[in-house]
C-alpha cells in the first residue's frame, strides 16, 4: 500500500481507474463523480495503491482531494442540487487544510479482506497531516458508516436528511461524514486510533493484519509522501 500524487504516475491512475471502473460496473454504477479523471491532471489529488507483491496487479484503492484547486471536491458535485450551501462549507474548512477521501474500491481477489474499507480509511487518515490537511470528508454506503466512525468521522447532519441522502443512484444511500480533525484524532476509536497513530510514526512498515472475516496477510505500507518542491 503506499501512496503518490496522481499526476506523478499517470500510469498507476490508468491501472488504477481500469479496476474501479469494473467495481462500479458490477453494482450497475456508472455515472459517479468520484470516477470522473480529471483527477489525473489534479496536483491536489493523491492516490493510495494497493498493489499485490507478487505480480503488481492493482487490488485496490482511494484518492484524497485536497480543496483549493482547480476542480471542486466530488462531495460538491454529489450534494450541491439538494443543498448549495456545501460549497460555502468546503470553502471554510479550506482556510486550514480540508480534504475529500473518495473513490474506495477494492477487486473481489481480496473480498472480505476489508482493503476498502478498514485499511485505505485507516491509511487515508494516517497520511492525512503529512499533506496539511486537518478536516476531511467522505461519503458512505450504509455498510461503512460504522468504520468511518472508528476511525473518527462524525455523520455530516447538516446535510440531506441529517447527513444521508441517495447516490449515485436513487435505490443506493449515501451517508455523508466528516472528521474535523485529523491531528488530534480525539473522535476516533481507542484501538483504530492506536493503529492510525502507528503508521503516522512509522510510514513505512510491513505488518500483519486481519481481514473482516478473518482472514490474516500481510501489507506492506510506503506511507511517506515525497515532498513537492
Amino acid at each position: 500500500m503506499r501512496v503518490f500524487r496522481a499526476i506523478d504516475e499517470l500510469e498507476s491512475c490508468q491501472r488504477f481507474i481500469e479496476g474501479h471502473m469494473k467495481i462500479l460496473k458490477v453494482f450497475g454504477i456508472t455515472m459517479i463523480t468520484s470516477a470522473n479523471i480529471n483527477w489525473f491532471e489534479d496536483p491536489n489529488t493523491y492516490v493510495i495503491i494497493v498493489e499485490s507483491t507478487e505480480n503488481n496487479k492493482v487490488l485496490g484503492g482511494a484518492r484524497l482531494h485536497i480543496a483549493g484547486g482547480e476542480y471542486p471536491l466530488p462531495i460538491e458535485a454529489a450534494v450541491s442540487e439538494i443543498d448549495e450551501n456545501i460549497h460555502e462549507r468546503i470553502k471554510e474548512y479550506q482556510k486550514e487544510g480540508t480534504a475529500e477521501l473518495c473513490g474506495l474500491w477494492n477487486s473481489r481477489e481480496v473480498a472480505g479482506y476489508g482493503i476498502g474499507s478498514i485499511f485505505l480509511t485507516r491509511t487515508a487518515v494516517a497520511i492525512a497531516p503529512q499533506l496539511n490537511i486537518k478536516t476531511l470528508w467522505a461519503l458512505c454506503a450504509p455498510y461503512t458508516v460504522s468504520m468511518a466512525e472508528k476511525s473518527g468521522f462524525e455523520i455530516a447532519t447538516f446535510v440531506g436528511n441529517n447527513g444521508t441522502f441517495y447516490y449515485p443512484k436513487d435505490d443506493l444511500l449515501a451517508t455523508a461524514v466528516v472528521m474535523y480533525n485529523t491531528e488530534t484524532l480525539e473522535t476516533a476509536d481507542t484501538e483504530e486510533r492506536k493503529e492510525i497513530l502507528s503508521l503516522r510514526e512509522t510510514p513505512r512498515q510491513i505488518k500483519k493484519e486481519e481481514g473482516r472475516r478473518g482472514i490474516h496477510f500481510e501489507i506492506n505500507y510506503d506511507l511517506a509522501i515525497k515532498k513537492i518542491v
